[in-house]
This record gives C-alpha cells, structure tokens and sequence, in this order.
C-alpha cells in the first residue's frame, strides 16, 4: 500500500502555483515579463474548464497593468482550481491504495444572504493586499481592513469568512515589518488570500444534511489549539442502523479560552460534552439518536442526544471496521492537498529516522501535530508498533499524524490514546504538576462570574 501511495507528486501544478505565490510577494501592481507569464500560465491551466475564457480575460488585464476586483477574484478561483486537482489526484491515489470507497459529492449550495456590503468591503482589503504585495504591507494597509473586519465578526453569516481574514491580518500583523523578514510563508498566505477571495464571492453554505441514529466507535482524537480558542475533533466509525457499512466521520466541538490555559487543563472547557469526553477517554462506543450529519461526513454533535455504552478499543474498531467503511466526499471549496486527513492503521513496521518504514517503504510521523494537552508523546511514537493516524499530504510528501498508538513501557505493551487526559492527566507527575499550578480555568470562571454579577 505505501509504495502504491508514495509515487511522484504532481511537481508541474504545483510549479505554477508557486510561481503565481512569488508575484503575491512582490505585487501585482506592477508585473514584470516573468510574473505576467506565471499568471498566463495559471490562467492556461484552466482553459480547459468552465473558467478558461474568464480567466484568460483576467490573466491579460492584469499582466497589462489592470487589477480589477473580479480579474483577481477569478485569478483565485483559478488557483484554487489547480489546487483541487492536485487534491483530487492525492486522494483518489489514497483511495486506490487503502482499497477505500469514496461517496461522489451530490449537495448543492444553499446561496446565502450575507450583506453585500460587507463582502465588498471585504474584497477591497484583499485586492489592496494582492496589488501592493507581501513585501510591501505595512500598519496602515493591514489597519485599513480592520472596521470591516470588526463588522464582519459581529455577523454571524459571515463568521467562516471574518475568522479567516482576521487570522490572515493578524499573521500580517505580528510579522511586519514584512518588508525585513527574510522568509515569508508565501504558499500559506496565498491560500489565505485566495480561499478569502473565493468565499466573498461564494457565500453560500452546504445543505441541511440528514438525520442519522446508531453506533459510534472513536478513533482518535485530533486537537487544533490557538491562543484563543481550541477544537477537539474526533474520528470515528459510524454505523448507521439499516446499514451494512460503517461510514467514516468525525465530530467536533470547540470553545473559546484565553492563552493562560494551557496544557491538559485545556480538557476543562469541555465538561459541557460529558458524554463525547467519556467515550474518548474511556474508548467507549456511543449510542447517537437523530444526529444531523453533513455529506461532508461531519457529524454535528448534540450530547443530551448521545448515550455512553460498552468498551469499544480503537485499535480493534479499526481493524475490523476501517478496511470497509465509506469515507465520505470532500466539498468543492475544501479541495486543496494540506486538508486531506485520511484516517489508517499501521502496523507492524520499524521506526527509522521519526518515521516508519514498512515493505521498505519509508512514512514520516508528522510529530508537530502532536497536542499538548495528551499523553502522546515523540518517544512513544517513535517506540510503538501500531498507529492509528491521519495521513496526510505536506510540502510534497505523505505523512502521518499519530492519534494512538500500540507501544511498550517498562516491558509491557500499552495503548496509548491522544485523549486520554480528557477526564484527567492518568500520569501522576502531570496530574500533580497540574494540581501545583492551580485551576486555571475555576479562577477565570470565578472571576467571569463577579463581574457579571456587578
């Protein structure tokens, strides 16, 4: 399966978009030959598609010095496009080589009815961005996107979209002065700007989904920490009642915090979802009745409709469940390489190098994404025997970010689970560590509470 999975990556559309990223560095507003032929080019990837003859239009306007709010819209729906495909062919690859079954997306987009005036608004600040350049941003041009922007927050229609370009002007923030960095994160920049261009314009949302009832059997869970907030997400086999196969789904819940709580006393913040933190602390499979399920495969949580029910070990869902289950579509605006997150078991391999190597194929352990606020560690990793992961596709190359894993301590085999600690650190150096540095999250509630009540 790996070597099925590891061939070539698709080097010549990732070329172009690199190639399109430098003239976002430097700015449109004044292009030389070499970036009005790497926006020609990026045009001509697409001239085959519905898009071509817009985006050919587009690519000559700007090239002669005309930077236009719709040019540099299709330009990002261009570049997004290409970026798709890439997707496209990354996951259909996956597919063919974990034997996996994929649902064709069918959900239409429900048009949405977000004020006009704010997109514009929106895409203003976004088109100053791409016409002066990385380099060139300041204060000022990240400032003057801010009234919108704080409008844009305070509508809930619009929260997808404010908090991308509010994480987008806070990046440009805490990097300027731009003009002195010595390397810019330009591909992640990029996608910010395009995927802000792409929504102003497409502010639809996806359909309503359906209502499913059955079985959950936890896989992992996959943390997503910022100073301000964080996400819990939990993979999981789902098997619907009338069913022959599971489905594969995660589930979500997140909630706002502040940058002083840290740790495992991030799991705090969470004890509104009892039942979602016993089964992934306890490997429990859960009773779900009538939840809404997206076709995107995400599962919207409810916890008064969940109910805790018998050990369900991931590793033994896994083994018996994942090599049949129906992984579900990707929504067209989700379609680029670093989204995809497959979940897999592995096992049997040796550990070289902070990655494994089966069949003398060789697989990175992506150990950045490893939280904070669990048990698992690197050497626990890059010590165990199996893993259940999402793979993953970086920087031209697969990856697998560890969610459990099969290992031996002092001897014994063990399992240890990325959500272990949502009830409480098990480890009783942590647990007492914890204990020590008092309880965060009881101090800010106390504190929250006095002023309300004034």
């Amino acid at each position: 399966m790996l070597a099925d999975l590891t061939g070539g990556a698709p080097t010549e559309a990732l070329a172009l978009i690199a190639d399109f990223d430098a003239r976002l560095v430097s700015g449109l507003g004044r292009l030389s030959d070499d970036g009005a032929a790497a926006v020609t080019a990026l045009a001509a990837a697409v001239s085959a598609t519905p898009l071509g003859e817009a985006a050919a239009d587009a690519a000559a306007k700007v090239a002669a010095g005309s930077v236009s709010a719709d040019d540099l819209a299709i330009l990002a729906g261009a570049r997004s496009a290409v970026l798709g495909a890439v997707h496209d062919a990354l996951l259909e690859r996956a597919d063919a080589a974990l034997g996996r079954t994929r649902t064709p997306w069918s959900a239409a987009s429900v048009v949405g009815d977000a004020p006009r005036n704010l997109l514009d608004g929106c895409v203003s600040w976004l088109r100053e961005l791409a016409i002066t350049g990385w380099r060139g941003v300041d204060h000022d041009v990240i400032s003057s996107g801010g009234q919108v922007l704080e409008a844009m927050l305070a509508e809930p229609r619009l929260r997808r979209l404010a908090v991308l370009i509010d994480g987008l002007a806070a990046e440009l923030r805490a990097s300027a002065p731009i003009a002195t960095m010595d390397d810019l994160p330009a591909r992640r920049w990029a996608d910010l700007w395009a995927r802000g261009m792409v929504l102003c314009r497409s502010s639809g949302s996806v359909g309503p989904g359906e209502t499913v009832s059955g079985r959950l059997l936890p896989l992992g869970v996959e943390v997503q920490e910022h100073a301000t907030a964080v996400q819990v997400r939990v993979h999981g086999l789902l098997e619907v009642r009338g069913e022959a196969a599971p489905r594969l789904v995660r589930t979500s819940v997140a909630v706002a915090k502040v940058d002083t709580i840290v740790g495992p006393a991030v799991w705090r913040l969470f004890d509104g979802y009892p039942a979602l933190i016993a089964a992934v602390t306890e490997s429990r499979a859960v009773t779900v009745s009538d939840l809404v399920l997206r076709e995107s495969g995400d599962l919207l949580w409810a916890d008064d409709r969940a109910q805790v029910g018998e050990p369900a070990d991931p590793f033994v869902s896994a083994r018996l469940g994942l090599a049949g289950a129906v992984a579900p579509p990707v929504p067209p605006l989700d379609r680029h390489p670093v989204a995809i997150g497959e979940p897999v078991l592995v096992e049997g391999y040796t550990v070289v190098d902070d990655g494994l190597e089966l069949g003398g194929v060789r697989l990175a352990f992506d150990l950045e994404r490893l939280p904070t606020l669990g048990p698992l560690t690197p050497a626990l990793v890059t010590g165990s025997s199996a893993c259940i992961g999402l793979l993953r596709w970086d920087d031209a190359v697969w990856t697998l970010q560890p969610l459990a894993v099969q290992t031996t301590v002092k001897r014994k085999p063990v399992t240890v689970l990325g959500g272990e600690w949502a009830s409480g650190p098990t480890d009783p150096k942590v647990a007492k560590a914890v204990k020590a540095a008092g309880d965060a999250v009881a101090v800010l509630r106390e504190r929250a509470s006095r002023l309300l009540r004034k």
